[in-house]
């Protein structure tokens, strides 16, 4: 049963977080790593630094002591506080914009040139924002960009790109009528997989991606894509073959209920795998069937 949150806590965790918004930080991270007597406080005040553990007797302060916002926050991390405090009181900027291509704008504005994570240092030409219909029906995830498309700006332009255009293409829809987009926008070297630091200083920003365009489905392109989304750690097999009810982490939109997400192969594991072509379109099918696609009639 959640506990209110004390009042001098919850005014301490406001005024914290005003703080931060003015600094123009609106992402706040947490992960649970819970243990005998031990919790986790909220992971981020501080983009890219993490609040230490701490020890359940230092919830409380000391008689007389004034308790510091960041004690505060410490202290309010085992209660339940409506749902999630940071999703409340902290609205992104690009919210209360109606038109879809202007608010996608003011996410890339607030990326600007990023530094969050050490992939800037690490030979990244551009940032590859994300590319298509600010108002489409689905949204395709991937995993980073590679050398194509660090050289070019725009998700999906390689070999694996053009297989993802002919998947589109058999769903009987052009990629100009969706959105494709990376958990990570910047180029991981030697296009390596995306550290978990790295998954989770992006992908706030995929999160508000998808909170201003509002599919109607999401597919997850890989395994990378999927558990990142799906906040789970399981297999391709487990995750495939349904659909998840999905609300982006960070994002709280009271006029838009969230969307379904699905989780195929990504077309660059295809292009390694052709074997496993039919099960991906199996998943599209079932993509398909939701949004009332037909396959084009072959010629």
């Amino acid at each position: 049963m959640p506990r209110t949150l004390d009042p001098e806590l919850r005014r301490a965790l406001v005024e914290r977080i005003r703080f931060y918004n003015a600094l123009g930080i609106y992402d706040f991270y947490r992960r649970e790593t819970p243990g005998p007597g031990r919790v986790q406080a909220p992971e981020m005040l501080v983009p890219g630094v993490y609040v230490e553990e701490i020890t359940s007797q230092n919830l409380q302060p000391e008689s007389g002591e004034e308790m510091s916002p960041r004690k505060a926050t410490a202290a309010a991390m085992p209660v339940a506080v409506e749902e999630n405090i940071f999703e409340v009181i902290a609205p992104k900027p690009e919210q209360g914009v109606s038109d879809p291509v202007k608010a996608l704008k003011i996410i890339r504005e607030d990326l600007g040139d990023c530094t969050r994570c050490v992939l800037h240092k690490q030979g990244r030409k551009q940032i590859v924002f994300g590319v298509g219909n600010p108002a489409a029906e689905l949204m395709f995830v991937g995993e980073g960009p590679g050398a194509d498309e660090d050289e070019q700006g725009e998700p999906f332009v390689g070999r694996a790109g053009q297989l993802l255009n002919n998947m589109i293409k058999a769903m009987g829809i052009e990629r100009r009528q969706v959105y494709i987009a990376n958990i990570v926008k910047c180029r991981p070297p030697g296009n390596r997989t995306p550290e978990r630091e790295e998954c989770a200083t992006c992908s706030p920003f995929l999160m508000r991606q998808i909170a201003v365009i509002k599919p109607r489905v999401v597919v997850a392109l890989g395994a990378v894509a999927a558990k990142t989304l799906l906040a789970m750690n399981s297999s391709m097999m487990q995750l495939r073959g349904r659909f998840y009810d999905f609300k982006p982490a960070g994002v709280r939109d009271p006029n838009w209920d969230g969307c379904k997400l699905a989780v195929t192969y990504h077309p660059a594991f295809l292009l390694r795998d052709p074997r496993q072509k039919g099960e991906a379109w199996k998943d599209l099918q079932m993509v398909m069937k939701e949004l009332g696609l037909k396959a084009p009639a072959k010629a």
